[in-house]
This record gives structure tokens, sequence and C-alpha cells, in this order.
């Protein structure tokens, strides 16, 4: 069995401008299963420098209705959707997300792309609104998404096991909240926003942003016994530098293994 792969399309928060905004696919066999797009149509050249081809993108998760990660789904889209009037493109694009977000994205479609493309929607692109502790086949997944309780905008994370047993959660892009405890308990691989060190708190202002910093993210990492943490969603001031310094203070609260990439790392989830 090989190992699945965790293909990181970006890692920046909302305003980077010298990596992009924090999106990722899972590997499995030939096949993506996409998690948000970015900001603006820099995902197609992220797609291509992952050398991912869109034709094997069937299915997307958007997990919130901000500008850094529900842009870049319209590009795919009119890329999906183009490659489709075309007959390069096979089956159909499967969109989840919860029920007001499907009403934003079918808006900004309608509003920017042709109507050739937005006709699509209900036959070959399928927006599918997800609930807490909804789960669907997805791939060789069974993913279950769950509401992450934002103070600032419905979100959702989620779940899933992978093939090798272990498990995957995404918290989405702002800090843990207890509610959601039995959904990252026995947690394997845990991706996590960290918006700054916590060193540099006072120049971030991470908690106005209802964002956490890396000690936080690896606290609680600590506290739920997890074993490989995934730090993204940050600030872009010192890239060269990031993972050395986010690993360093990391590991004066976690025990386990720290990932801090940099846009188009590859993960192998093992």
């Amino acid at each position: 069995m090989k190992t699945e792969k965790l293909i990181v399309l970006g890692t920046g928060n909302a305003m980077v401008t010298e990596c992009y905004n924090t999106c990722f696919a899972i590997k499995s066999g030939k096949e993506y299963f996409m998690v948000d797009a970015g900001g603006g149509n820099g995902i197609l050249r992220q797609l291509k420098k992952a050398s991912i081809n869109p034709a094997h993108i069937h299915h997307l998760f958007i997990t919130h209705g901000h500008t850094d990660h529900v842009l870049g789904v319209v590009w795919l889209i009119r890329q999906i959707a183009s490659m489709m009037l075309d007959q390069k493109y096979k089956g159909t694009l499967k969109i989840y997300c919860h029920d007001e977000l499907i009403k934003t994205v079918v808006t900004i479609c309608d509003l920017t792309l042709q109507k050739k493309l937005t006709a699509l929607f209900g036959s070959r692109i399928l927006l599918i609104p997800v609930q807490d502790g909804q789960t669907e086949k997805i791939l060789d997944y069974y993913i279950t998404f769950f509401d992450i309780h934002s103070t600032k905008l419905k979100q959702f994370g989620f779940t899933t096991m992978l093939k090798n047993t272990k498990k995957l959660t995404c918290l989405g892009d702002e800090p843990f909240n207890p509610i959601c405890k039995r959904y990252v308990l026995d947690t394997d691989w845990l991706l996590s926003e960290a918006f700054c060190l916590y060193s540099e708190r006072d120049i971030f202002d991470p908690y106005k942003k209802h964002h956490s910093t890396v000690r936080e993210a690896c606290e609680l990492a600590e506290e739920m016994k997890i074993a490989n943490l995934v730090l993204w969603h940050t600030e872009e001031k010192n890239l060269q530098n990031r993972k050395k310094r986010y690993k360093a203070e990391g590991k004066k609260y976690f025990k386990g293994k720290i990932y801090v990439p940099d846009d188009l790392d590859i993960i192998k989830l093992k």
C-alpha cells in the first residue's frame, strides 16, 4: 500500500504576498481530495507547480467563506468547467461546504463567470451541503465534517481515517474549541493554524484576528497526545527562517513531531 501524501499548496494567512494562502490536497492514487483554494488565480499556478492536473480533482471541500479560502475556488471552477466543455474532464466535480457558503459560491460565480460555465451547476458541478457530524464517502475515505464553532464566520473542519489507519484532522484556521474535542481525540495527524510565534504575539496581534500562536497549537497537541502536528496559515515576515524558528518554539511545548511546511512541500502521511 502506497503512503498517502499531503500536498501543501499554500501556507500563508489572508494578506500574504510572498507565499500563497493556506490550502492543500491529499493524494490517493491518481486522484486528489482538495481543501480550499486560496484567494485568487494563483491556485492555478500552485496546481501547475505541484504537477496536479485538475482533471484528477473531483472532490473539493471549502472550510469557510473568507476571501483567502473561497476566491480561488472560482478560478478552479472556471478551469474545470472549461475542461468539461472541451471534453477534457470526466465525471463530476463535487464541492462540499456548509449551506450558507453554497449561496456565496453560486453568487460569485454567477457574477463573474460565463453562463455556459455556470450552466453546469446541478449537472456536472455539484454543490453538496454538509452539517455538523455529517460523513461522506470521498475517494477511499469516510470524511466526517464538523462545525468548529467559529467566533467570526461559520466554518467547518474535518476528520478522517487514512488507509494506514492513521487519523487525520483539519481544524480550519481558528483556535481549537473544546466543543470539538471528540473529533480531535486519538488524532495522529493534526493540521492547525499558527498565526505567529508566541514570542511575537505583540507584533502580529493573533488574538485580535481570532488566531493562535505556535505555543498554543503545540500545547493543544501535547494535551491531546497528537503524534504529528502541521503548522500553517502563518505570517510571512521571515519565510526563510520560519521553519527553524517555529519548530524551536514549538518543541518547548510539544514532544511529538512538528511540520512547518513551505508552499509546495509534500508530507508523507505515514
